[in-house]
């Protein structure tokens, strides 16, 4: 039995394999390993497409999301707010920091932060939030900003699945998200929409003096060589990944365009299965997919996943499995099961099938009259 790959990067690979490998020897031949000039060509090409003023790379997201903490002077005791559906890294660098998590519920349609639990969450000790654009799908900015500004709240966008998305404000403005809060953070992790060949990540603002700041911050905290002002970190992007972004970023749209066309595929074929509750596009912003994730309606997920996978030899992983106010690492005692109602039924409901760029009509078909064919026994 041949496995689907849940994401192909060797056939991605291979459509644009020249230019790859052409890009990788010009950074051998000239030995620029670290801040080549391949690392500002890329900087330069990101906020150009972004439409920010400023692009700082480093070396993965996790380290964006901490580094723009540092960057904008968040102290101990200082609470942030971030949704407890999301990857443990939003959580991982408050707690790293001293800073205080506050986790909060997540919309139901969406599965981004409910704006409605976020605003009662605010406190004194408040100073920023986290929203988390998840599996390609916008946070609703406007709102997020709206409130951030009335508090006087820090907005770091976490922008490590939804890259190339774009958010329509209520005058019919449209910007990229990651480019709408004080400042953005994104990972290059090669599954992403825009993957490189390590890790790497990249932070953007159009603040001048925060992006100083940042700039800083990664750089052990110096802006003279040798100077230390502050206390900063070492995370940077190498050149050889920098080069293959570079070739990857104007393919970004239409990886982005092809991701959206398997989704369709998926919904047209799922729209009249009651067991199945598809992703659903806000009117707001364009969901890019990184991850296609169903919500499972009376079905025995364990039993469900071990079909696709271990008979159809189709992947279907969980993301995520565990709330972050659930995990045996960030227990505490202001939270308790059920506190969370939606996040909760997130966790236990949830699949996702393969998505990529290289599905064709073959895959899709496979995968989708394999998951019919489960519930026909029903």
């Amino acid at each position: 039995m041949n496995m689907i790959p849940m994401v192909d990067l060797k056939g991605q690979y291979e459509q644009i394999k020249t230019e790859i490998n052409q890009a990788i020897q010009g950074v051998l031949e000239s030995t620029a390993y670290i801040n080549g000039p391949e690392v500002s060509q890329f900087q330069a090409a990101l906020a150009q497409y972004l439409n920010v003023n400023h692009v700082t790379t480093c070396a993965n997201g996790t380290d964006a999301l901490q580094i723009a903490m540092m960057a904008l002077g968040l102290k101990p005791g200082d609470e942030v707010i971030t949704p407890s559906f999301t990857f443990v890294a939003t959580v991982e660098v408050i707690a790293l920091l001293g800073l205080t998590p506050v986790v909060v519920d997540v919309n139901p349609d969406t599965f981004t932060i409910d704006i409605e639990s976020f605003k009662r969450a605010i406190t004194p000790k408040t100073k920023a939030v986290v929203p988390v654009h998840l599996f390609g799908q916008a946070a609703d900015m406007e709102p997020i900003m709206n409130i951030a500004k009335e508090y006087n709240l820090f907005v770091i966008e976490d922008n490590a699945q939804a890259l190339g998305a774009d958010y329509r404000f209520s005058d019919g403005t449209v910007k990229k998200v990651g480019s709408i809060g004080h400042v953005g953070a994104t990972s290059f992790f090669p599954s992403k929409n825009l993957g490189c060949y390590g890790d790497g990540g990249a932070l953007f603002t159009n603040d001048s003096q925060l992006a100083a700041q940042i700039k800083s911050v990664a750089n052990h905290g110096m802006t003279v060589r040798y100077y230390h002002d502050h206390v900063g970190v070492n995370s940077r992007l190498d050149t050889i990944q920098a080069a293959i972004l570079n070739v990857k970023l104007p393919h970004l749209d239409s990886y982005n365009t092809k991701r959206r066309q398997a989704a369709d595929y998926y919904d047209s074929a799922f729209a009249n299965c009651k067991y199945l509750q598809t992703p659903i596009r806000s009117s707001l912003s364009n969901h890019i997919f990184h991850q296609y994730t169903l919500v499972l309606k009376g079905v025995d997920r364990k039993a469900f996943q071990s079909y696709l996978q271990d008979e159809k030899g189709i992947p279907a992983p969980i993301y995520y499995p565990v709330p972050l106010h659930m995990q045996k690492a960030y227990q505490d005692s202001r939270y308790k099961a059920g506190d969370f109602p939606v996040t909760e039924m997130l966790c236990e409901s949830v699949i996702s099938l393969p998505m990529h760029t290289e599905l064709i009509e073959k895959d899709l078909k496979y995968i989708t009259e394999s998951v019919l064919s489960y519930f026909s026994k029903s």
